[in-house]
């Protein structure tokens, strides 16, 4: 077991794709929310937290998908915050000393990458993948990290201007699903057909 825990994002309006991002299916009919979540578990994370906005639970209500026993979710009741109030919300779930967050519209969570930024875990606060340059995701946080975020008393911080306040390894990697971004129908289209 892995001194690490995941946070998925996934409490968005999801406006311009007109659907929950985390109900869309790969090829294989799998959900993107179940994918992400059964990836973190074969990679050895026990604790999964994923957050939705309330129409988020309620479409989980009516579509229930099979999430690992070790999955839970958290209520983000003000989505309107941003990313931010979103890994808070997540963080209260959380006794693990490192974390992952990963965001709903990248369905990849693949072992090499995982393992890659895991390796990096004690040379920096906040542990960032990269491919030519490019900075992806997930994102790995201390409980350095972990702890400002949750004592922070503002609920409504840009998520990357608060990173940069910690020191930071960027990991190469070989793998571009790190760029994955799928937030309309289009950039759905374009992905399935890869």
């Amino acid at each position: 077991m892995k001194n690490c825990s995941v946070i998925i994002l996934a409490a968005g309006r999801s406006s311009r794709m007109g659907k929950p991002k985390y109900l869309l299916e790969l090829d294989n009919g799998t959900p993107f929310l179940e994918n992400i979540a059964r990836q973190y578990e074969d990679f050895g994370i026990e604790n999964i937290v994923v957050v939705l906005n309330s129409d988020g639970i309620f479409q989980m209500e009516k579509h229930p998908l099979n999430l690992t026993h070790k999955t839970q979710i958290a209520l983000n009741q003000y989505p309107e915050y941003g990313r931010f109030y979103s890994i808070k919300t997540g963080l209260q779930f959380i006794n693990t000393d490192f974390v992952f967050i990963h965001n709903v519209d990248n369905p990849m969570a693949k072992k090499k990458v995982l393992e890659r930024i895991y390796d990096a875990i004690i040379e920096a606060d906040v542990i960032k993948p990269i491919i030519d340059g490019k900075g992806g995701h997930p994102v790995l946080i201390s409980r350095k990290v972990i702890d400002f975020i949750v004592h922070e008393k503002q609920n409504d911080l840009n998520l990357n201007e608060v990173l940069q306040r910690f020191t930071t390894k960027r990991v190469e990697v070989q793998d571009n699903s790190i760029l994955l971004n799928i937030n309309s129908h289009n950039e759905f289209v374009e992905f399935m057909k890869k």
